[in-house]
């Protein structure tokens, strides 16, 4: 069987936890997220620790245990703690201000960049080279976060372009005459 499908998901307190069939709810202080749980794949609640196992045997039920068991740690953590990416913009001129549900980005281009904050997803920006991206689902807040990157990612001779914070750029030297 899967080594983390195996690992048993432990529930904070303050983090409602319910599961009716093959649906699994969540709710906790930052808000609340379901999960349809594949028919291959057993949970079960008590004594706030959340196990999955598989129904069948086979490959494909162990790894969907093993997904299933990440996805719902991932919706426990979220809901208790959420999640955050940091961005950093490096290049003359690059600066984000973020205003409502619009973050206005300027990026070199001859144009502002406007991206469109989506539901869930909050962005802050405490300096004008920095964002800060927060939500309780952690593939929505990575998707946003690689979408602001993909404007402008960082090339490797200047080292210019939007960035994650942790993210270290290759840097290549320049063509010799």
């Amino acid at each position: 069987m899967s080594r983390i499908a195996k690992k048993p998901v432990s529930v904070p307190s303050g983090v409602e936890v319910k599961l009716e069939g093959q649906t699994l709810s969540v709710k906790g202080p930052k808000g609340q997220m379901t999960l349809d749980i594949h028919g291959d794949v057993e949970g079960v609640f008590e004594d706030n620790v959340l196990k999955f196992a598989p129904r069948v045997e086979g490959k494909s039920a162990m790894a969907l245990t093993g997904t299933t068991r990440a996805l719902a740690d991932n919706m426990v953590t979220g809901v208790s703690k959420g999640f955050e990416k940091r961005l950093q913009l490096v290049g003359v001129g690059y600066r984000a201000q973020a205003q409502g549900k619009v973050l206005n980005l300027t990026l070199g281009f001859s144009h502002p960049v406007e991206f469109a904050v989506p539901e869930g997803v909050s962005i802050e920006t405490p300096s004008q080279t920095e964002i800060v991206i927060k939500g309780m689902d952690k593939q929505l807040v990575g998707q946003v976060a690689a979408d602001i990157r993909a404007y402008r990612p960082p090339e490797p001779y200047k080292g210019k372009g939007v960035r994650y914070a942790d993210e270290h750029v290759v840097r290549k030297e320049a063509k010799k005459k």
